[in-house]
């Protein structure tokens, strides 16, 4: 029986832990091909890429840099030739207080625009010339609840820029559906990875869970599972939409 993602050839970028990690699971086991971005951590690449069986690709790239983001969509297209999707999750979230130094806040900003949102705006450009070419393609953009609703003081770059990737999804959408290029954004609340175990450490479960009503993180491989369904073929239709997975913290 053909799997739902057989034949299709994923970049996914982030993709060596977390929530990145599970989307490559998922999208192995659903028959797609993941290519595997990573920043430092090419061992956890490496791993997973053996986990899934070894078909895939694994490809280093700096988000932080200006030319990142385009050198990493050059190797994905030299590695796998025809790309059918691509996943931006990588992203870092900032701490950084009003009283900070006019420097610090910049540079603070200026970093976390640059990994969560300039580089996905720039592989995103490089992907729609490419799926316009080639018979279309999808984007997913891992925003935030925190894009919606707003966020904590100490931590605006983020939900800025999350906010940022649900403006951009909505205008690929627009823009480039006629050319067979659909954009959806997933906007997921606090998830168990290593970014809300930190915030625990600091403040306890009780502070992360206590708006969600379920009263419980959601797991990788729920978001996972989602972003699989959103890669299908089939759902050509939820192109432009925002889908939330926060156990019912913000309700549109």
């Amino acid at each position: 029986m053909k799997r739902a993602l057989q034949g299709q050839t994923i970049l996914v970028t982030g993709g060596s832990g977390g929530i990145g990690a599970a989307i490559v699971r998922k999208v192995a086991d659903e028959g797609g091909r993941p290519i595997i971005h990573f920043g430092r951590d090419r061992k956890g690449a490496e791993g997973l890429l053996a986990e899934i069986g070894g078909d895939g690709f694994i490809i280093q790239g700096d988000l932080a840099s200006a030319q990142g983001p385009f050198e990493l969509w050059s190797k994905a297209i030299e590695a796998a030739g025809r790309v059918h999707a691509l996943v931006n999750n990588a992203g870092i979230r900032t701490e950084i207080s009003i009283d900070a130094s006019s420097d610090e806040w910049r540079a603070a900003w200026q970093r976390e625009f640059q990994i969560n949102f300039f580089a996905a705006a720039d592989l995103s450009k490089q992907a729609i010339l490419h799926f316009r070419d080639h018979g279309g393609g999808r984007i997913i953009n891992m925003a935030s609840r925190a894009g919606q609703r707003g966020y904590a003081a100490d931590a605006m770059p983020y939900g800025t820029t999350k906010a940022a990737l649900v403006n951009l999804t909505k205008s690929i959408a627009r823009s480039f559906g006629a050319n067979g290029v659909t954009a959806v954004a997933i906007a997921p609340g606090w998830v168990r990875t290593d970014m809300a175990m930190d915030f625990i450490k600091t403040n306890g479960k009780a502070a992360a869970v206590a708006d969600i009503p379920i009263g419980e993180m959601a797991g990788p491989a729920e978001v996972a599972e989602l972003v699989a369904f959103v890669l299908r073929p089939s759902q050509v239709s939820l192109n432009g939409a925002t889908l939330d997975v926060n156990g019912g913290s913000y309700i549109r």
